[in-house]
């Protein structure tokens, strides 16, 4: 594993050499696959990682607003009858949450848009008891250090930090997630062919996973 933590930290030294842009750019991560079948495996979760990108927008479901975050009722559901309407949602928010009472109806009016974008109310990370939970705070911070993995097709690409971070800070996040793909690939290491690092505006740099 040092290794890998090595040619990581060789990787966005060579990055940093570019030419500079005027803006932050996003550090995208490539998990290459092999001999994973996308037609009957697949990786839907969740991950934690240590390092902040960003706040998310999140949005939530809930019987009654709440004061900390962008609220629609049951009573304003009616308004997204529209897919434009809806789709102009999906792409205002980063993350969804619902109160588990809402569920059903939120499948019903939301699930179209939200389905295939992979952003609808998740049991994994995303359902909450009450309008009132106490847990709500702890829920956004979690939300904000989370990354949801989905294996559509044979590379996993994330956008795992900003080229502002430390590199060890990128490091950090990079592992969490090859650490926690490793345990739900079914053969771990085995169906990752390589890792490709790279800023928004460069040319990925390539690590052999040995």
């Amino acid at each position: 594993m040092a290794e890998i933590e090595k040619d990581l930290q060789k990787a966005l030294a060579e990055l940093r050499k570019e030419e500079s842009r005027k803006f932050n750019q996003t550090v995208d991560l490539i998990i290459n696959l092999q001999k994973f079948d996308l037609k009957k495996e697949s990786v839907n979760m969740f991950v934690q990682i240590p390092n902040k990108i960003r706040d998310k927008k999140i949005c939530a479901f809930l019987t009654t607003k709440h004061a900390d975050l962008d609220t629609i009722t049951e009573a304003d559901f009616k308004k997204y009858s529209d897919k434009k309407v809806l789709k102009g949602l999906e792409k205002s928010y980063d993350f969804f949450i619902s109160q588990a009472i809402l569920m059903p109806k939120v499948a019903t009016v939301f699930g179209r848009v939200l389905g295939p974008s992979g952003k609808m109310p998740s049991p994994q990370l995303g359902i909450v008891q009450s309008a009132e939970d106490k847990s709500i705070p702890e829920l956004k911070d979690k939300i904000n250090h989370s990354m949801k993995i989905r294996s559509k097709e044979a590379s996993i690409k994330l956008g795992i930090g900003k080229q502002d971070m430390k590199d060890e800070q990128l490091v950090e996040n990079i592992m969490t997630i090859y650490n926690a793909l490793l345990k739900v690939l079914p053969r771990g290491s085995e169906n990752i062919r390589n890792i490709e690092i790279k800023f928004t505006m460069t040319k990925p740099q390539k690590i052999q996973i040995r």
